[in-house]
């Protein structure tokens, strides 16, 4: 399999003035591949074709072009063949109804990274303090790297990609081809193995076990945004006072971005090292985003994104990610299966057929966990049952044997850039403690 971990560069001002004029260069070269490209008739190939008929003519454009003699050789190439990916790409988009137009030249804003293929670079790991290094670019020289996490001794690092940020800060992201993990046989799990999450707005995670994970508090964040950006629309467009607020405005979206990128990276890391099968629902994000109410709060939440994560650390860590629909797992009892209506604002599940009460997420998080058995295959008894385990969590005499139920509200978080990462909790709720007592006991009524 292949992932990308991505590091921060560290260069000096020399070597930034280096890298910035290599980016600009390559972007004019794509530019001047793409002119070339569309002077050649349809008849003389396809894309691929006539893209390596552009691509050939490299050599000669640098007797005249003396400039591209001070750029590696394999990152111009890459870069034509870029062309012919992109125009694939947008066929894609075309063939489902998008209007996609054609290929533009590249602004110098909109053009903001470079690809090392195959060669001229080389990580050296060992230099200056711990976590740090330098990454060597043909061309360009050694870089100081931080490397804020171990990079596996056995995996092969394919390509390298160089990358400024809106905020001026310089990153490498490596393409690294690793060994993907077996992961275990469908027969050999059980429903202990596995767990269905419910995915929400009020609280962003609710699982079958009981644990609960509030959203991500950015308000802080959120108004220094709303203050950055006013200073902005005050600044002359594309004055030097205006390029430094911009950049201020910059830094804030690129740490709210970090803080939410670490945040799901995280709770897919736990949820897949803890668990064999991880269930989840498939939510229609698009169709959510363009209901009437709560719009930004949910396009803030990145469901889509979460649930991309969970893939991702599913294949890195051998677990199972399966996602089933998410049609009426609020509504429906997970205790006996009756469709039990309630507005948005009522929060607890109470069954009239079988007297089942329990928190609605909790509620929808079992049904996820039922499909998802039913989806994976996974064997399981009639006690072993999600409805049956519902119904037990109903019998208020083994209350005591309940898993317990956890309640993290997560507060802060470093953007995964220092060595050491930690989510904050602003509360941890233990089953048996005094916080759980109205709780429990509401959660085990049986009517």
């Amino acid at each position: 399999m292949e992932y990308s971990p991505r590091f921060r560069l560290l260069p000096t001002k020399e070597q930034r003035d280096t890298l910035d004029w290599t980016r600009n260069t390559v972007r004019q070269v794509y530019n001047h591949g793409l002119y070339r490209f569309n002077q050649l008739d349809e008849s003389e190939g396809t894309v691929k074709q006539r893209v390596r008929q552009v691509r050939n003519e490299l050599p000669e454009l640098k007797t005249w072009w003396t400039d591209l003699q001070d750029v590696y050789s394999k990152v111009l190439q890459t870069h034509i063949e870029r062309i012919a990916r992109n125009i694939t790409n947008l066929g894609k988009r075309k063939a489902k109804g998008y209007n996609v137009g054609s290929l533009n030249w590249k602004k110098p804003r909109e053009f903001r990274s470079f690809t090392y293929n195959q060669s001229g670079f080389k990580l050296d790991t060992k230099s200056g303090p711990n976590g740090r290094g330098k990454l060597r670019l043909s061309k360009l020289g050694w870089i100081p790297i931080r490397l804020h996490r171990d990079i596996l001794e056995n995996a092969e690092i394919k390509e390298v990609t160089v990358k400024k940020e809106p905020t001026g800060a310089w990153y490498a992201s490596f393409c690294i081809d690793v060994e993907e993990p077996e992961k275990p046989p469908v027969e050999s799990l059980t429903p202990d193995d596995c767990v269905g999450i419910d995915l929400g707005v009020l609280n962003y995670i609710h699982d079958s076990n009981g644990l609960v994970v509030d959203r991500l508090d950015l308000s802080g964040d959120r108004d220094r945004l709303e203050r950055e950006q006013r200073a902005l629309s005050r600044k002359e467009h594309e004055s030097n006072n205006w390029d430094k607020q911009r950049k201020k405005v910059a830094k804030v979206h690129a740490r709210m971005n970090q803080k939410k990128w670490d945040f799901k990276n995280k709770l897919a890391h736990y949820y897949t090292t803890h668990y064999k099968a991880v269930l989840l629902e498939d939510l229609n994000v698009k169709g959510l985003l363009e209901a009437p109410q709560n719009a930004r709060n949910k396009a803030e939440s990145g469901w889509r994104d979460l649930i991309t994560i969970f893939k991702h650390h599913g294949k890195k860590n051998g677990c199972y990610v399966v996602t089933v629909k998410p049609e009426n797992t609020t509504l429906e009892c997970a205790s006996c299966g009756t469709s039990v209506y309630k507005p948005l604002w009522v929060r607890d599940h109470s069954c009239p057929t079988c007297g089942f009460e329990t928190d609605r997420d909790w509620n929808a998080a079992l049904n996820v966990l039922s499909r998802g058995l039913k989806k994976l295959g996974v064997v399981h008894s009639e006690e072993t049952s999600p409805e049956r385990c519902a119904f037990w969590c109903a019998n208020e005499s083994r209350r005591d044997s309940l898993p317990p139920v956890e309640t993290a509200t997560a507060v802060s978080t470093d953007g995964g850039e220092s060595s050491s990462i930690v989510v904050d909790a602003s509360r941890v709720s233990e089953a048996g403690s005094p916080a759980l007592n109205e709780a429990a006991k509401r959660l085990s009524r049986a009517g």
